[in-house]
Protein backbone atom coordinates (compact mmCIF):
# COMPACT_ATOMS: atom_id res chain seq x y z
CA UNK A 1 0.00 0.00 0.00
CA UNK A 2 1.46 3.39 -0.99
CA UNK A 3 2.01 5.66 1.84
CA UNK A 4 -0.94 8.26 0.52
CA UNK A 5 -3.21 5.28 0.58
CA UNK A 6 -2.22 4.33 4.15
CA UNK A 7 -3.09 7.72 5.20
CA UNK A 8 -6.52 7.55 3.76
CA UNK A 9 -6.86 4.35 5.20
CA UNK A 10 -5.59 6.07 8.63
CA UNK A 11 -8.49 8.78 8.45
CA UNK A 12 -10.83 6.75 7.77
CA UNK A 13 -10.25 3.92 10.68
CA UNK A 14 -9.66 7.28 12.86
CA UNK A 15 -13.36 8.24 12.32
CA UNK A 16 -14.91 5.39 13.14
CA UNK A 17 -12.52 5.01 16.36
CA UNK A 18 -14.17 8.46 17.35
CA UNK A 19 -17.73 7.05 16.69
CA UNK A 20 -17.08 3.65 18.68
CA UNK A 21 -15.79 5.74 21.44
CA UNK A 22 -18.19 8.02 21.47
CA UNK A 23 -20.59 5.54 22.35
CA UNK A 24 -19.55 4.83 26.20
CA UNK A 25 -17.48 8.41 26.26
CA UNK A 26 -19.87 11.35 26.01
CA UNK A 27 -18.51 14.75 24.79
CA UNK A 28 -14.26 15.13 25.70
CA UNK A 29 -13.72 15.56 22.01
CA UNK A 30 -9.91 17.38 22.39
CA UNK A 31 -9.17 14.86 25.17
CA UNK A 32 -9.76 11.99 22.77
CA UNK A 33 -7.90 13.37 20.00
CA UNK A 34 -4.85 14.05 22.00
CA UNK A 35 -5.01 10.81 23.63
CA UNK A 36 -5.26 8.84 19.64
CA UNK A 37 -2.33 11.54 18.27
CA UNK A 38 -0.17 10.42 21.48
CA UNK A 39 -1.04 6.23 20.33
CA UNK A 40 -0.57 7.35 16.63
CA UNK A 41 2.75 8.87 17.33
CA UNK A 42 3.92 6.32 19.55
CA UNK A 43 4.26 8.30 22.43
CA UNK A 44 2.78 7.79 26.24
CA UNK A 45 0.00 10.19 28.41
CA UNK A 46 -0.49 11.60 31.48
CA UNK A 47 -4.42 12.91 32.01
CA UNK A 48 -4.70 15.45 34.92
CA UNK A 49 -8.20 15.74 36.28
CA UNK A 50 -10.26 15.86 39.36
CA UNK A 51 -12.11 12.30 40.37
CA UNK A 52 -15.12 11.24 38.58
CA UNK A 53 -14.55 12.83 35.11
CA UNK A 54 -14.48 8.71 33.44
CA UNK A 55 -10.31 9.00 33.04
CA UNK A 56 -10.03 5.23 33.65
CA UNK A 57 -13.19 4.73 31.35
CA UNK A 58 -11.72 6.54 28.77
CA UNK A 59 -8.59 4.84 28.92
CA UNK A 60 -10.28 1.32 29.30
CA UNK A 61 -12.72 2.11 26.11
CA UNK A 62 -9.88 3.33 23.82
CA UNK A 63 -7.66 -0.14 24.35
CA UNK A 64 -10.90 -1.78 23.80
CA UNK A 65 -11.42 0.17 20.48
CA UNK A 66 -7.64 -0.49 19.33
CA UNK A 67 -8.07 -3.99 20.20
CA UNK A 68 -5.14 -3.76 22.39
CA UNK A 69 -3.94 -5.70 25.64
CA UNK A 70 -4.90 -3.57 28.44
CA UNK A 71 -3.88 -3.51 32.64
CA UNK A 72 -5.21 -0.83 35.02
CA UNK A 73 -1.97 -0.50 38.03
CA UNK A 74 -3.56 1.76 41.26
CA UNK A 75 -0.69 3.34 42.35
CA UNK A 76 -1.27 3.84 46.38
CA UNK A 77 1.83 4.81 48.41
CA UNK A 78 2.63 1.46 49.67
CA UNK A 79 3.06 -0.04 45.99
CA UNK A 80 6.66 -1.71 45.64
CA UNK A 81 8.51 -1.68 41.71
CA UNK A 82 8.19 -5.73 42.04
CA UNK A 83 4.33 -4.87 42.05
CA UNK A 84 4.58 -3.27 38.65
CA UNK A 85 7.23 -5.03 36.91
CA UNK A 86 7.00 -8.75 38.45
CA UNK A 87 9.04 -11.33 40.83
CA UNK A 88 10.98 -13.99 40.49
CA UNK A 89 9.36 -16.87 42.50
CA UNK A 90 10.96 -20.35 43.60
CA UNK A 91 8.85 -23.10 41.80
CA UNK A 92 8.28 -26.38 43.16
CA UNK A 93 11.24 -27.65 41.51
CA UNK A 94 12.92 -25.60 43.47
CA UNK A 95 14.42 -23.09 40.35
CA UNK A 96 13.36 -19.57 39.84
CA UNK A 97 10.91 -18.75 37.65
CA UNK A 98 9.84 -15.06 36.92
CA UNK A 99 6.19 -14.05 36.98
CA UNK A 100 5.61 -10.99 34.84
CA UNK A 101 3.76 -8.10 36.64
CA UNK A 102 1.31 -5.65 34.59
CA UNK A 103 3.87 -3.76 33.05
CA UNK A 104 3.51 -6.41 30.06
CA UNK A 105 0.51 -5.15 28.27
CA UNK A 106 -0.41 -2.80 25.23
CA UNK A 107 -1.34 -0.32 27.83
CA UNK A 108 -1.03 0.56 31.15
CA UNK A 109 -2.96 2.89 33.11
CA UNK A 110 -1.10 3.74 35.76
CA UNK A 111 -3.72 4.99 38.04
CA UNK A 112 -3.31 8.50 40.09
CA UNK A 113 0.53 8.15 39.36
CA UNK A 114 1.62 11.06 41.53
CA UNK A 115 0.31 8.90 45.09
CA UNK A 116 3.06 6.47 44.92
CA UNK A 117 6.71 7.33 46.23
CA UNK A 118 9.54 8.53 43.83
CA UNK A 119 10.83 4.78 43.85
CA UNK A 120 7.84 3.03 42.61
CA UNK A 121 7.62 5.52 39.46
CA UNK A 122 10.86 5.23 38.72
CA UNK A 123 10.10 1.65 37.98
CA UNK A 124 8.16 2.67 35.13
CA UNK A 125 10.34 5.04 33.57
CA UNK A 126 12.70 2.28 31.67
CA UNK A 127 9.31 0.68 30.42
CA UNK A 128 8.17 3.98 29.22
CA UNK A 129 11.55 4.80 27.58
CA UNK A 130 12.65 1.46 26.15
CA UNK A 131 10.10 -0.84 25.98
CA UNK A 132 11.96 -2.93 28.28
CA UNK A 133 12.47 -3.62 31.85
CA UNK A 134 15.45 -5.11 33.78
CA UNK A 135 14.57 -7.72 36.61
CA UNK A 136 17.18 -9.49 38.79
CA UNK A 137 19.28 -8.71 36.22
CA UNK A 138 17.60 -10.17 33.23
CA UNK A 139 16.10 -7.79 30.27
CA UNK A 140 12.58 -8.30 29.13
CA UNK A 141 11.61 -7.25 26.13
CA UNK A 142 7.76 -5.71 26.18
CA UNK A 143 5.36 -6.27 23.28
CA UNK A 144 4.92 -3.34 20.78
CA UNK A 145 2.50 -1.30 20.75
CA UNK A 146 3.55 0.01 24.34
CA UNK A 147 1.42 3.00 25.92
CA UNK A 148 0.89 4.46 29.21
CA UNK A 149 -1.77 6.43 30.19
CA UNK A 150 -1.07 7.81 33.60
CA UNK A 151 -4.04 9.44 35.38
CA UNK A 152 -2.98 12.55 38.20
CA UNK A 153 -5.27 14.30 40.53
CA UNK A 154 -4.40 17.50 40.70
CA UNK A 155 -5.77 18.20 43.92
CA UNK A 156 -2.54 18.30 46.41
CA UNK A 157 -3.65 16.29 49.63
CA UNK A 158 -1.99 14.29 52.09
CA UNK A 159 -0.45 11.30 50.34
CA UNK A 160 0.83 12.68 46.97
CA UNK A 161 4.12 12.72 45.49
CA UNK A 162 5.15 15.37 42.99
CA UNK A 163 5.99 13.73 39.42
CA UNK A 164 10.05 13.97 38.99
CA UNK A 165 10.62 16.08 35.93
CA UNK A 166 12.36 13.22 34.19
CA UNK A 167 9.41 11.46 34.15
CA UNK A 168 7.35 14.25 33.05
CA UNK A 169 9.62 14.41 30.11
CA UNK A 170 8.74 11.05 29.26
CA UNK A 171 5.28 12.29 28.53
CA UNK A 172 4.47 13.14 25.15
CA UNK A 173 1.36 14.87 25.95
CA UNK A 174 -0.17 16.31 29.90
CA UNK A 175 -3.92 16.66 28.77
CA UNK A 176 -6.46 18.45 31.37
CA UNK A 177 -9.94 17.38 31.64
CA UNK A 178 -12.16 19.54 32.19
CA UNK A 179 -15.94 19.08 33.83
CA UNK A 180 -18.14 18.56 31.07
CA UNK A 181 -20.94 21.41 29.86
CA UNK A 182 -24.57 21.45 31.02
CA UNK A 183 -25.65 19.15 27.84
CA UNK A 184 -22.68 16.98 28.01
CA UNK A 185 -23.77 15.93 31.98
CA UNK A 186 -27.61 15.91 30.97
CA UNK A 187 -26.31 12.83 28.18
CA UNK A 188 -23.89 11.18 30.69
CA UNK A 189 -26.34 11.01 33.84
CA UNK A 190 -28.59 9.47 31.37
CA UNK A 191 -26.61 6.85 29.25
CA UNK A 192 -25.31 6.14 32.94
CA UNK A 193 -28.31 5.38 35.31
CA UNK A 194 -30.23 3.05 32.51
CA UNK A 195 -29.65 -0.72 32.20
CA UNK A 196 -28.17 -0.50 28.80
CA UNK A 197 -24.80 -1.11 27.67
CA UNK A 198 -22.92 -0.35 25.14
CA UNK A 199 -20.55 -3.33 23.22
CA UNK A 200 -17.18 -1.61 21.87
CA UNK A 201 -15.70 -3.53 18.49
CA UNK A 202 -11.99 -3.84 18.62
CA UNK A 203 -11.00 -2.04 14.90
CA UNK A 204 -7.17 -2.59 14.82
CA UNK A 205 -4.76 -4.89 15.24
CA UNK A 206 -1.25 -4.22 17.29
CA UNK A 207 0.48 -4.63 13.99
CA UNK A 208 -1.87 -2.31 12.23
CA UNK A 209 -0.87 0.37 15.17
CA UNK A 210 2.70 -0.27 14.57
CA UNK A 211 2.42 0.38 10.83
CA UNK A 212 0.26 3.86 11.40
CA UNK A 213 3.07 4.66 13.59
CA UNK A 214 6.07 3.92 11.00
CA UNK A 215 3.74 5.94 8.61
CA UNK A 216 3.23 8.72 10.57
CA UNK A 217 7.55 9.15 11.15
CA UNK A 218 7.78 8.51 7.29
CA UNK A 219 5.55 11.69 6.61
CA UNK A 220 7.68 14.73 5.43
CA UNK A 221 8.06 17.83 6.90
CA UNK A 222 9.30 21.51 5.84
CA UNK A 223 12.33 22.71 6.94
CA UNK A 224 10.51 25.91 8.44
CA UNK A 225 7.41 23.61 10.18
CA UNK A 226 10.85 21.96 12.18
CA UNK A 227 12.49 25.41 12.38
CA UNK A 228 8.97 27.19 13.52
CA UNK A 229 8.38 24.00 16.48
CA UNK A 230 12.26 24.54 17.61
CA UNK A 231 11.83 27.88 17.82
CA UNK A 232 9.14 27.97 20.07
CA UNK A 233 10.56 25.67 22.26
CA UNK A 234 13.67 27.70 22.70
CA UNK A 235 11.79 30.61 23.45
CA UNK A 236 10.12 28.94 26.52
CA UNK A 237 13.91 28.62 28.13
CA UNK A 238 14.41 31.84 30.53
CA UNK A 239 18.42 32.25 29.72
CA UNK A 240 17.66 32.30 26.12
CA UNK A 241 18.31 34.80 24.03
CA UNK A 242 14.96 34.39 22.10
CA UNK A 243 12.71 34.32 25.43
CA UNK A 244 9.72 36.46 25.46
CA UNK A 245 9.23 38.74 28.35
CA UNK A 246 6.82 36.58 29.78
CA UNK A 247 8.81 33.77 30.00
CA UNK A 248 11.47 35.66 31.35
CA UNK A 249 9.17 36.96 34.16
CA UNK A 250 7.32 33.71 35.17
CA UNK A 251 8.91 30.93 33.60
CA UNK A 252 12.30 28.94 36.21
CA UNK A 253 12.80 25.97 34.15
CA UNK A 254 11.78 25.64 30.12
CA UNK A 255 11.29 22.37 27.61
CA UNK A 256 14.50 20.32 26.31
CA UNK A 257 14.85 18.62 22.54
CA UNK A 258 12.25 15.97 23.62
CA UNK A 259 9.48 18.97 23.38
CA UNK A 260 10.98 19.92 19.69
CA UNK A 261 10.95 16.38 18.86
CA UNK A 262 7.35 15.70 20.35
CA UNK A 263 6.21 18.83 18.63
CA UNK A 264 6.75 17.52 14.63
CA UNK A 265 5.87 13.75 15.60
CA UNK A 266 2.54 15.10 16.97
CA UNK A 267 2.16 17.65 14.51
CA UNK A 268 2.74 14.92 11.62
CA UNK A 269 0.40 12.93 13.33
CA UNK A 270 -2.54 15.91 13.58
CA UNK A 271 -1.91 16.24 10.27
CA UNK A 272 -2.59 12.47 9.01
CA UNK A 273 -5.47 11.68 10.83
CA UNK A 274 -7.05 15.40 8.75
CA UNK A 275 -5.99 13.72 5.83
CA UNK A 276 -2.99 16.06 5.10
CA UNK A 277 0.12 15.10 3.93
CA UNK A 278 2.72 17.29 5.19
CA UNK A 279 2.14 19.29 8.43
CA UNK A 280 2.34 22.72 8.66
CA UNK A 281 2.78 25.64 11.33
CA UNK A 282 -0.84 25.31 12.55
CA UNK A 283 -0.39 21.52 13.25
CA UNK A 284 2.36 22.31 15.28
CA UNK A 285 0.33 25.03 17.40
CA UNK A 286 -2.49 22.81 17.58
CA UNK A 287 -0.86 20.20 19.85
CA UNK A 288 1.65 23.04 21.66
CA UNK A 289 -0.15 23.36 24.52
CA UNK A 290 -0.53 19.66 25.60
CA UNK A 291 3.27 19.11 24.31
CA UNK A 292 4.85 22.04 26.68
CA UNK A 293 2.34 22.23 29.68
CA UNK A 294 4.01 19.75 31.49
CA UNK A 295 7.74 20.72 30.90
CA UNK A 296 8.15 24.25 31.91
CA UNK A 297 8.33 24.84 35.63
CA UNK A 298 6.44 28.49 36.77
CA UNK A 299 8.33 30.69 39.15
CA UNK A 300 6.75 31.91 42.33
CA UNK A 301 5.84 35.10 40.71
CA UNK A 302 3.59 33.54 38.62
CA UNK A 303 1.85 32.15 41.40
CA UNK A 304 1.07 35.25 42.91
CA UNK A 305 -0.01 36.87 40.08
CA UNK A 306 -1.91 34.38 39.04
CA UNK A 307 -0.34 34.07 35.36
CA UNK A 308 -1.07 30.21 33.83
CA UNK A 309 0.79 28.23 31.67
CA UNK A 310 -1.62 28.06 29.12
CA UNK A 311 -1.47 32.07 28.88
CA UNK A 312 2.30 31.72 28.42
CA UNK A 313 2.36 29.06 25.74
CA UNK A 314 -0.42 30.91 24.19
CA UNK A 315 2.20 34.28 23.62
CA UNK A 316 4.80 31.73 21.80
CA UNK A 317 2.21 31.25 19.14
Amino acid sequence: MSDVAAVEKLVSKHAELKKEIAKIIIGQEVVIDQILISVFSGGHALLIGVPGLAKTLMVNTISKALGLDFKRIQFTPDLMPSDILGSEILDESRHFKFIKGPVFSNIILADEINRTPPKTQAALLEAMQERAVTVAGHHYKLDLPYFVLATQNPIEQEGTYPLPEAQLDRFMFAIELKYPSFQEEVEVVKSTTGDTSATINPLFTAQEIIDFQHLIRRIPVADNVVEYAVTMVSKTRPDGESATDLVKNYIDWGAGPRASQNLILAAKANAAIKGKFSPDIEDVQAVAMGILRHRMIKNYKAEAEGVSIEDIIQSLF
